[in-house]
C-alpha cells in the first residue's frame, strides 16, 4: 500500500497554476519534525521537507486558505518523477500527491483561520476532520491524483 500521512508546517505559500485544459494544480512544501536522543543522551531535532501536489478544488482551496507557517494535515501517496532540466541534466524528485489536505488546528485554539463552514479540502465529498483516517483506509480509487505533472 502506498500511503503517506503528514502533519507539518507549510514552508511557503501554495503555488497554483492551470494546465492547458484548465485543471488547477498546486504545490507547496511541508516541514515535519522528529526528535530523538543521540548517543550522548541529548535530544536532537531533525526537520524533513516534503513536496506536496494538490489537484482541482484542493489546489484552489489551498491557495485561498493556506499560508506559509500554517499547520496542515496531508494524506496522499508517494510518487517519484524524472525529468531533464534546461541544462540537459537528469533530475529526480519525490513528491506526495495529496488526496486530503486540511488545516490542522489545535483543539484549544479559538481563533480558527479556516472557516468551519467550508468543506474539507478533499477531491470528492466532504468528511468530518476526525473521520479522515478511517474514511480513507483501503481507498484505492485515486484517479483524481494520477495525472502526470508537467512541472
Amino acid at each position: 500500500m502506498n500511503r503517506v500521512t503528514l502533519i507539518g508546517n507549510l514552508g511557503r505559500d501554495p503555488e497554483m497554476r492551470r494546465l492547458e485544459n484548465g485543471t488547477p494544480v498546486g504545490r507547496f512544501s511541508v516541514a515535519t519534525n522528529d526528535s530523538y536522543k543521540d548517543k550522548n543522551g541529548e535530544f536532537q531535532e531533525q526537520t524533513e521537507w516534503h513536496e506536496i501536489i494538490v489537484w482541482r478544488n484542493q489546489a484552489e482551496l489551498a491557495e485561498k486558505y493556506l499560508k506559509k507557517g500554517s499547520t496542515v494535515f496531508v494524506d496522499g501517496k508517494l510518487t517519484h518523477r524524472k525529468w531533464t532540466d534546461t541544462n540537459g541534466i537528469e533530475r529526480n524528485i519525490t513528491e506526495v500527491v495529496a488526496f486530503v489536505v486540511r488545516p490542522f488546528e489545535k483543539r484549544e485554539s479559538n481563533n480558527a483561520s479556516f472557516p468551519t463552514q467550508e468543506p474539507p479540502m478533499r477531491a470528492k465529498e466532504p468528511a468530518p476532520a476526525m473521520q479522515i483516517a478511517d474514511e480513507h483506509r483501503g481507498n484505492t480509487s485515486l484517479s483524481e491524483a494520477e495525472d502526470d505533472l508537467p512541472f
